[in-house]
């Protein structure tokens, strides 16, 4: 579980060694892999705010780190950090281009040259647009950003319906096989339609052919391995099937550069801007990006906001009285139970201070959006849920800045979608169990592992 404030001047495991060996007074240990910290994550911030904007926080995913456990996972969150908890500096944190998020920004030239490159499989991860810095960002998301503006994803509203109305549809088609009968059909969301329902958007929107969904759907689910597969032979059937993977979308390709289709992919391999082009990595880059982040985030978005609506029954009754609220719904949504809780790694590119707290050049600086969206000092009652909070929007769940997230008009189109749908469709829609036996997944990524309901 989370350490508060009280728990770290107590507690001497808390009491983590600093550069000099000696253990740091303060330090309080978030472990993500603690199956009670999504649980108790808001009052852990809570009690982090309290101290003050800025905390010092040791991320941890439990155990003992190994050569055989050094995932980029365990890398990323095996360090301390200083961790940004209020609204406003979050924002201005967010903001700050004195922070950087690729490690060899802080290099030499020499440094960089000598630094060793992951895997060939693993490079164009390494290098999307979450994990790279200007100018390379700002020439990669300029070429890219058209395809993600609100107008264009406003005119995927009616493939996205199709998509949820058939995944709906077959729940009931399977509810019926079992022989049961409404209001007392059961669904279980995630399975149903939270985890398949992005990836059939996300493939639709880059083009690929429907004939060969069912082959890439192991290949999308490894790409949501990279970063857990701890032990050898878990690694090796990740880099084998992103082999497969970049081997596929490699021939895809070259494929619509011969005869383009109207879909994203199509536009990257054909795209120039003041004699600029997309690189093969870079495409690789962004294709395997959209699968990731704008898989899971949706997964999440629409869990959450299903557990956070039928477990406030005022809430409910509003959503049903006006569908059209769904999309302010999913606005609160992601400032009550965003799917991300912090963004954990920014690198200090100079010595500098944020909410006057001194960071050294290289130190490690840590976002709560969760924090900032639950700050009673930007929103009122920032623990209510309520589906007509009027500065809703005013969340920072997508981030903020040049890392803003680039999917964000497509996310919101799609829990749009989803939530108007199931209220149409399912006036008495309600959870199978009680809220309290609905589980967090482990990880920073806030989302339920399961979501039984009745309908």
């Amino acid at each position: 579980m989370a350490t508060t404030s009280t728990d770290t001047e107590t507690t001497a495991k808390d009491k983590m060694p600093n550069a000099a060996g000696e253990p740091e007074q303060g330090l309080v240990e978030l472990n993500i892999t603690d199956p009670h910290f999504m649980a108790t994550a808001y009052e852990t911030y809570d009690a982090l705010r309290e101290q003050g904007p800025v905390a010092r926080v040791k991320f941890s995913t439990g155990g003992q780190e190994t050569e055989e456990t050094n995932t980029p996972r365990d890398r990323l969150f095996n360090s301390t950090a200083y961790f940004v908890t209020d609204y406003d500096d979050v924002v201005a944190t967010l903001l700050d281009d004195r922070l950087a998020v690729d490690p060899r920004t802080l290099m030499t030239p020499e440094e960089r040259a000598q630094a060793p490159e992951p895997p060939e499989e693993f490079r164009p991860l390494a290098r999307s647009l979450l994990n790279i810095d200007p100018p390379d960002h700002t020439r990669i998301r300029k070429l890219v950003q058209p395809s993600f503006t609100g107008r264009g994803m406003d005119a995927m509203r009616p493939s996205i319906q199709r998509i949820v109305d058939a995944l709906l549809d077959r729940a009931e088609q399977e509810a019926d096989a079992r022989g049961e009968e409404a209001p007392n059909r059961s669904m279980e969301l995630i399975e149903a339609l939270a985890y398949p329902f992005p990836v059939a958007v996300i493939s639709d929107m880059l083009g690929i052919p429907r004939e060969d969904r069912p082959q890439i759907r192991g290949w999308t689910q490894n790409l949501l391995r990279v970063d857990r597969a701890g032990d050898p032979e878990a690694q090796e059937e990740v880099r084998a099937g992103l082999r497969d993977f970049t081997a596929y979308l490699t021939e895809l390709f070259a494929r619509k550069r011969q005869s383009p289709t109207d879909d994203m992919i199509s536009r990257m391999v054909h795209i120039t801007e003041d004699d600029d082009v997309l690189t093969e990595e870079e495409m690789l880059a962004t294709v395997f990006l959209m699968y990731i982040a704008g898989h899971v985030t949706t997964v999440n978005l629409v869990g959450n906001g299903v557990v956070a609506l039928l477990s406030h029954p005022e809430q409910l009754a509003k959503m049903q009285a006006d569908p059209t609220l769904a999309r302010n719904m999913v606005e609160e949504t992601l400032r009550y139970w965003g799917p991300v809780d912090f963004i954990a790694r920014r690198l200090a590119k100079e010595d500098l201070e944020i909410a006057g707290t001194p960071i050294a050049r290289g130190g490690h600086v840590a976002v709560g959006l969760a924090s900032a969206n639950r700050d009673p000092g930007r929103f009122a009652d920032p623990d209510a849920f309520d589906v007509t909070r009027e500065e809703a929007n005013r969340h920072v769940a997508f981030g903020r800045g040049i890392h803003v997230c680039l999917g964000a008009p497509l996310a919101r189109v799609e829990g749009q979608v989803a939530f108007e749908t199931l209220m149409r469709r399912y006036p008495d829609l309600r959870l199978a169990v009680p809220a309290d036996e609905i589980a967090w997944g482990g990880s920073f990524l806030r989302g339920f592992r399961q979501v039984p309901l009745l309908f």
